[in-house]
């Protein structure tokens, strides 16, 4: 059953990737409205994928990259998800959408084994830690997806070359505000990530900080979106340049996710 509800989520993201790609093209309210629900099908059938893995393994399904591939993208769409309800921003779907559907099918094409659960992760701390760094990475990742549109229509008005594209895509203001959205509840549950992560550490290796390679990259992480957020309600940054860090900041997370765990040995690789 898990098997099946995985790649029906797989294909049925894949249904929407294509109705919301197509709205770039030529947008309705009616086709607009179809990719929503196709996509909202398939996050149910993603959560119902999830919970089958939870109750077949016993803990949080996150401890395999199959695992958090899945789980970061069940993240995704589902934050996604908030902000078209919320903006009414359906093409935004057309760069969130892809995104969430290449991490899934990136999950299907790892191992599925369902291995017991290193000792030193049987916590009640891995829901609290775990669950905050992917809802962070997911705001992040809407961020970067933001920043791309920003920068695309930037780059429109720049030219003065206003086609259909630049009129299909959400305005500026909509972009910033969204993206602010994303840094005031990412940054949080990023930091309060840490902290727990720190206190987790501390009760299953006796130490809050051992400069392990995914703690010193989650720091360089923290490090940028702090100042993002910080700039941003400080002095008012805003602009290209606020976009072009974001778009940083997102592919140093990305490493700090995937990379870290597959490339440099640590505590938390995975094996």
């Amino acid at each position: 059953m898990t098997e099946i509800s995985f790649y029906l989520t797989v294909a049925l993201y894949g249904a929407a990737t294509l109705l919301y790609l197509s709205c770039l093209v030529r947008a309705t309210p009616c086709q607009a409205i179809t990719a929503r629900r196709v996509l909202v099908i398939g996050f149910l059938a993603h959560c119902l994928a999830v919970i089958h893995r939870f109750i077949a393994a016993g803990h949080l399904p996150i401890t395999n990259m199959h695992e958090s591939l899945s789980f970061f993208a069940l993240s995704i769409v589902g934050i996604y998800l908030y902000f078209e309800t919320r903006y009414k921003v359906s093409t935004l779907g057309s760069f969130v959408v892809p995104f969430a559907l290449l991490i899934i099918s990136g999950a299907g094409l790892l191992p599925t084994t369902i291995k017991p659960l290193n000792p030193a992760l049987q916590s009640a701390w891995i829901y609290s830690h775990t669950i905050l760094a992917f809802g962070a990475y997911a705001f992040f990742t809407i961020s970067c997806a933001v920043a791309v549109l920003f920068l695309i229509q930037s780059h429109f008005l720049k030219k003065k070359n206003l086609g259909n594209l630049f009129l299909k895509l959400p305005s500026l203001d909509i972009l910033d505000e969204i993206g602010y959205r994303c840094l005031a509840f990412g940054f949080p549950m990023l930091t309060v990530a840490i902290i727990t992560g720190a206190i987790w550490a501390s009760r299953a290796w006796g130490s809050y900080w051992s400069w392990d390679p995914k703690e010193s990259w989650s720091l360089i992480t923290w490090f940028i979106y702090a100042a993002l957020l910080h700039g941003r309600l400080t002095t008012g940054w805003r602009g290209k340049r606020a976009a072009i860090l974001t778009v940083i900041g997102f592919l140093i997370m990305l490493f700090t996710f995937i990379g870290v765990n597959l490339w440099l040995p640590g505590l938390h690789s995975y094996t």
